[in-house]
């Protein structure tokens, strides 16, 4: 069984006159235990809101999300307070996710606290110990967000998270908001720290580069939906045109075997009023060359060309 479930998740944002922005549009998403599941697409096709979804920090409006077998939709506040200690999540800005009042000590001693774990000199020892293993030393305990650089708030948002030992972890963009010389330490960090601990990582990217290195399987996400998903190597290149494209977006070295790059037309459709049929085939390549009429009839539905890897194409012929 898989440690995350999600099934048919759907999410509304209510837009008055009877209309509404459906973020979600009924996802389908599946994690091992110890495994790491790069979720990609562009701004706003609703990757951080499936990750707010899954932690019930924005309530879905349809479907369903199962932690362990243990259904979280649905709910109530008490239960899921005794939950959420399993689940937990790093922010992409560590700045505006720390408390500027606290002290570097109170902001991840702050969760031991809440779920009322251990004794005080304990919760400070277990600070001083998860605090060594982002590779923060004891003196950084006593300053506050504002006195760290960006890379060493994330070392503290990671801590803050880590503290609970959570069988999941859903980091949303967690280093697109740091400098480049840094991104790498904190990617390295993370991966680390899910394989020494057995963690289920939810890696949150716009970079499909990122997703497929660091990742055991990757979805491709696109207006709210589920478009592509499968092993890193298989989306290498992708089968469906958007998967494409983000791959050929990858900046890559000048060369005589560079393969010509694959642009996007057109702007993302508006969720309030997204395409009939497929809702990529106003953007698509293959829809401008051959027409399908499908494509503007019907919502194709994720199907295997292959074991493992599902794609949502008219145009691509499984096997």
């Amino acid at each position: 069984m898989s440690l995350l479930e999600v099934r048919g998740l759907v999410k509304e944002y209510p837009r008055g006159r009877g209309r509404a922005l459906r973020a979600l549009r009924g996802v389908d998403l599946d994690l091992e235990q110890g495994q790491v599941l790069g979720l990609v697409g562009e701004s706003g096709c609703g990757k951080s809101t499936l990750g707010r979804c899954i932690l019930r920090l924005d309530e879905p409006s349809a479907g369903q999300v199962f932690l362990d077998g243990v259904e979280l939709t649905g709910m109530s506040r008490r239960a899921l307070r005794r939950i959420r200690p399993r689940m937990q999540p790093v922010f992409q800005d560590p700045f505006l996710s720390l408390d500027p009042r606290l002290s570097v000590a109170d902001i991840v001693e702050e969760p031991l606290r809440v779920h009322g774990r251990d004794s005080a000199d304990g919760r400070r020892a277990h600070v001083r110990d998860v605090l060594e293993q982002v590779g923060l030393g004891p003196g950084l305990l006593a300053r506050y967000p504002h006195e760290l650089s960006g890379g060493q708030r994330q070392r503290v948002g990671i801590a803050r998270a880590l503290v609970l030992d959570p069988q999941l972890v859903v980091a949303d963009e967690p280093v697109s908001a740091l400098d480049v010389s840094v991104q790498a330490q904190i990617l390295n960090l993370l991966l680390a720290l899910q394989k020494s601990r057995g963690l289920s990582l939810l890696l949150i990217s716009h970079d499909l580069r990122v997703v497929r290195t660091v990742s055991d399987r990757v979805a491709v996400m696109y207006l709210g939906r589920i478009v592509e998903r499968g092993p890193p190597q298989a989306l290498a290149t992708g089968l469906h045109p958007y998967s494409r494209a983000l791959a050929a977006a990858v900046p890559r070295l000048e060369g005589a075997n560079r393969a010509p790059r694959l642009r996007l037309s057109g702007e993302v459709p508006s969720a309030l009023d997204p395409p009939p049929g497929c809702p990529f085939h106003p953007r698509c390549s293959l829809y401008a060359e051959r027409g399908n009429p499908a494509c503007i009839e019907q919502r194709p539905p994720l199907t295997a060309p292959a074991p493992g890897h599902e794609v949502a194409c008219h145009e691509v012929e499984t096997g």
